[in-house]
């Protein structure tokens, strides 16, 4: 095995160890059940620094892990005994050009630095609605914002990307140069590279926007049901929301989050129906637009241990989410875990004029739903959290008829890489030499691509023949 001194000094950014006092903190990631213990972090400065990462891995033979942004309930950034390429400290900045609207975010960046960035040019694009997200998993995976019943998803506004592929080529990809690699990267994740930077179309925004909670007790939920049916069916280019079912001060709750692109008085206007429902709480007030995707900060810090689910939902449905608030509150009862299911209500009428054939990403969308389990102790709680997220799961897809997709939103999807059930294979919190593709991985990519499929191989083929890149719906090369 070649010296990691070799590898220190191929490389301008930074090389760190088990042995070095800040190796903690370098596998750290915002779900701490998804740390995996690494054999080295390279935090680097240049795509030849990403180059070089990947050449040293192939040559030992190492697993081979990307870290942007970090945040995902998985162990896509991270792998044990392997090398990591990490882009947040050095490849993290956001570049805005207002003559031609465009936006060159480093892969390692945040959310909130694209929207602080963008919004002083009076600007802004499709982003995750957790600002402390990176750029990169979201960006790759699809990406659901606030704004995208103006704009549609993230990836249709992805103009242009650097990719670093497996063979160590730097490549530029857009329609003109690479378009199959272009194409494979709107909606196939990490499957094809690392990618370095992205180029985002930039749209003119308001400084400020009606954004806020409210809340109400669980007796409001047929009401709530029955409006948001009616309201969902001619949803406005400039409104959206997510429910929240969770339980806050050890009651059940529903809690609406609501966005209006507009001015207080026009947001209130708006949702009049909803806010004359009796509520207990209204926080909803005219905010910067910067402040928008932090809003849900709080409840997915960083450093708990995290279990997530996705399922969607084609009509809104008040029995089962009355299902969920109760088991919501029996879960918290128990003890072991804080749950919340998120119900999100983002207009998808423009996302769903993209043909499917367009990018990777399946459309026919429909609302999404994302189940979270939060906890702060033992990480070997993910195997009880994946078996009360899949009862969540069923619950919510009871009355749905086979409307329900069979995997959800593939960024709410954890489960992809891993032992046999997708999860940790010893008890031991710190041996994770049994980690391994899911015998299933296969199966669950067809499911995610759908048609695409078969597409997504060949473009596989082209860019990674030998699955170097395989830690995110890994697609068989064919």
């Amino acid at each position: 095995m070649s010296d990691v001194l070799d590898l220190v000094k191929a490389v301008n950014g930074d090389v760190v160890t088990p042995l070095d006092p800040s190796f903690r903190v370098a596998i750290a990631r915002w779900a701490r059940n998804t740390e995996r213990e690494a054999r080295v972090v390279v935090f680097t400065k240049t795509p030849q620094d990403v180059v070089a990462s990947i050449l040293y891995a192939k040559a030992n033979n190492l697993p081979f892990a990307v870290r942007g942004g970090g945040h995902y309930a998985g162990p896509a950034s991270s792998v044990a005994g392997g090398v990591v390429v990490d882009l947040s400290r050095y490849m993290n900045t956001v570049r805005v050009d207002p003559d031609t609207d465009l936006g060159y975010v480093g892969g390692g960046a945040l959310w909130k630095d694209v929207d602080e960035e963008a919004i002083k040019f009076g600007l802004a694009t499709v982003g995750g609605t957790v600002n402390h997200t990176g750029v990169g998993g979201l960006s790759l995976g699809g990406g659901f914002g606030w704004l995208s019943g103006r704009y549609g998803l993230t990836i249709d506004n992805v103009r242009q990307a650097t990719v670093v592929t497996a063979n160590g080529s730097i490549l530029t990809a857009n329609t003109e140069e690479n378009p199959d690699l272009y194409w494979g990267i709107r909606g196939g994740g990490s499957n094809f590279g690392v990618v370095t930077e992205f180029v985002y179309q930039l749209y003119p925004q308001n400084k400020t926007v009606f954004a806020g909670y409210v809340v109400f007790t669980p007796d409001k939920v047929e009401q709530i049901v029955n409006l948001t049916t009616a309201w969902f069916r001619t949803i406005k280019p400039d409104e959206s929301m997510i429910q929240a079912v969770t339980v806050k001060d050890g009651h059940p709750v529903v809690v609406l989050l609501l966005f209006y692109n507009g001015s207080e008085a026009q947001g209130r206007e708006n949702y009049k129906a909803f806010l004359d429902i009796e509520h207990v709480f209204d926080g909803a007030t005219e905010i910067p637009y910067e402040q928008l995707n932090s809003l849900q900060n709080n409840s997915v810090e960083h450093g708990r241990c995290y279990y997530l689910q996705g399922s969607n939902q084609a009509v809104p449905d008040a029995a089962s989410m009355l299902a969920v608030l109760t088991k919501c509150g029996e879960v918290a009862e128990a003890g072991n875990f804080k749950p919340t299911v998120l119900y999100e209500y983002f207009n998808l009428n423009k996302a769903n004029t993209v043909d499917d054939a367009a990018t990777p990403f399946r459309r026919g969308l429909t609302p999404s739903i994302l189940t979270i389990l939060a906890w702060e102790d033992d990480v070997l709680k993910t195997t009880i959290a994946k078996d009360i997220a899949k009862e969540f799961v069923a619950i919510i897809k009871s009355n749905q008829e086979g409307t329900a997709r069979e995997i959800g939103y593939p960024n709410y999807e954890p489960d992809v890489f891993g032992g046999p059930d997708g999860l940790r294979t010893t008890d031991n919190s710190k041996d994770w030499e049994n980690e391994r593709l899911s015998p299933d991985f296969d199966a669950k990519a067809k499911l995610a691509f759908g048609p695409n499929y078969h597409k997504l191989q060949q473009v596989k083929m082209l860019y990674d023949p030998d699955l170097f890149f395989n830690r995110w719906f890994p697609i068989t090369p064919a």
